[in-house]
């Protein structure tokens, strides 16, 4: 069986680091907004909707 212990990050082909933070960043700021848009619709529907 072929042996899957380590992964090589480093040599592998196509791994542009650079643009994994980046797209990382934009996921958690499009992440960190959007909860916060759902918190501001839900109290919003609490204080119009009761």
């Amino acid at each position: 069986m072929a042996e899957h212990g380590s992964i090589e990050y480093v040599t592998a082909e196509g791994n542009d680091y650079a643009e994994h933070a980046r797209t990382f960043a934009l996921f958690t700021q499009l992440t960190k907004y959007g909860a916060i848009t759902v918190a501001v619709i839900l109290v919003l529907m609490w204080i119009f909707l009761l």
